[in-house]
């Protein structure tokens, strides 16, 4: 066997942590990626990895091994992004991840436009509001919202990201509108699992911050099913501005306590440092930003 050909393989495997996470990323079976790894231990005449039932770890041979088998991948990536630069026209999968509910409102609906204008590219999507390892993941791009971890990635502003206190004229009706933040505490704050201060919300005003310890019946990890449950008066929330803005304008939700502010927070592309940068991803941050970004996002214009 050709152990040049099986490093994409194993290096997919070490980044990722395991045979299933690499399968995914390569678009092939987890057999066949145990099997390339076998293979190439065999050609190899030693063992790279250590298996067991709740992780792989590197051998000393396989730490060797690994160091030069990533530069010699990465090398092989910029070889062919600097053969893609001059095709001209951007083409090949571009693999994108992006957070749920903006991904459905927000991203799905440029596909179409952006396959169009460029033909030549197929598109892998995947939406999910758990923030996935890029490289690990073998996604090209990712579009991330709020606070992005320290890391090696390439940052793209796209977009600000403004969240709003929120409720239905319903619930409003029944239970009265809070007029200062410590009135929170007597009402069903409904609250999104994946926020960092899921049970302290955090206010702004005149420069100075405010929390306030909420609790409620319903806790749930997507933007657009807290919208749901607010809109039937179940209670009052903090939505994205990208969610929330068309229930604004049509009066189907009320903003609330609007002199406090919300920390803000940005909508950003983030990709993977390479020397050279494939067409195909420049074309889709381009468009995305074309028609993204702005001081005041389209979804809160009146």
């Amino acid at each position: 066997m050709d152990g040049f050909s099986a490093i994409p393989v194993f290096v997919a495997v070490v980044e990722s942590g395991g045979f299933s996470p690499a399968a995914r990323s390569l678009g092939i079976s987890k057999s066949a990626v145990s099997k390339r790894v076998n293979q190439l231990e065999q050609h190899l005449g030693v063992k790279l990895l250590h298996r067991t039932t709740r992780k792989l770890s590197l051998t000393e041979a396989g730490k060797h091994y690994f160091e030069h088998a990533a530069k010699a991948h990465n090398a092989a990536k910029d070889a062919e992004d600097a053969v893609a630069q001059l095709q001209g026209e951007p083409q090949g999968l571009l693999r994108i991840n992006t957070p749920m509910s903006f991904g459905r409102l927000h991203i799905a609906p440029l596909i179409a436009e952006f396959l169009t204008r460029y033909p030549k590219i197929s598109i892998d999507m995947m939406m999910d509001d758990k923030v996935n390892d890029l490289v690990a993941e073998g996604f090209d791009l990712a579009i991330r919202a709020g606070d992005l971890p320290d890391s090696s990635l390439i940052v793209r502003k796209l977009a600000p990201l403004n969240s709003v206190l929120c409720a239905s004229p319903a619930y409003l009706e029944l239970h009265g509108s809070p007029t200062q933040i410590e009135q929170l505490s007597q009402h069903n704050c409904l609250q999104f699992s994946y926020s960092q201060d899921v049970k302290e919300w955090t206010f702004m005003r005149d420069g100075q911050s405010q929390s306030i310890e909420v609790k409620g019946n319903y806790r749930v990890n997507n933007s657009e099913a807290l919208r749901d449950a607010m809109l039937q008066g179940l209670g009052i929330g903090r939505l994205p501005t990208f969610v929330a803005g068309p229930d604004i304008k049509a009066g189907r939700l009320v903003t609330l306590l609007d002199e406090f502010k919300m920390p803000n927070k940005t909508i950003h592309a983030v990709f993977a440092e390479r020397q050279y940068l494939p067409a195909k991803v420049r074309a889709f941050i381009d468009f995305a930003v074309e028609y993204l970004a702005a001081d005041q996002p389209y979804w809160e214009l009146e």
